[in-house]
């Protein structure tokens, strides 16, 4: 009985896991289809916008932390304003990941993308947590 309950939540928290990249995913497409600056491969642009959010899902649970940590004296003296180009930094690094099928070109756009893209992301994960909270009611 305890062990098809844990089964149930993992399955419930890989479901909301799913949610959550393919939201992500489709802010990604929207808000890198308004910029030359930023290529996605066109042949299955779903299949490589998901594959650089999950990229960039690992670089943010793996290599953001360290960068944050490092980073700090420079946050806390810019009062927070260096943040975004550790965004940036993972962008490029995403872009240097996934070679020809993610290319970003002008910094200074990218900035802007970074920014836009945490504000939209948040908003996103705003409305995915009443979505979940909903999907997680009716399943029990």
């Amino acid at each position: 009985m305890e062990k098809t309950k844990e089964n149930k939540n993992r399955l419930i928290s890989l479901i909301d896991w799913l949610l959550y990249m393919l939201g992500y995913t489709l802010v990604f497409i929207l808000v890198t289809s308004f910029f030359d600056s930023i290529y996605i491969d066109n042949n299955h642009l779903f299949l490589w916008s998901f594959l650089i959010i999950l990229v960039i899902y690992i670089l943010n649970k793996t290599v953001k932390p360290i960068l944050v940590t490092l980073t700090i004296p420079i946050t806390g003296i810019t009062l927070g304003l260096f943040y975004p180009c550790i965004n940036v930094f993972i962008l490029k690094l995403a872009d240097w990941l996934l070679e020809s099928h993610f290319q970003t070109k002008n910094l200074y756009i990218i900035f802007f993308v970074a920014i836009l893209l945490s504000i939209t992301n948040f908003i996103m994960g705003e409305i995915l947590k009443k979505i979940i909270k909903r999907f997680r009611t009716w399943t029990k």
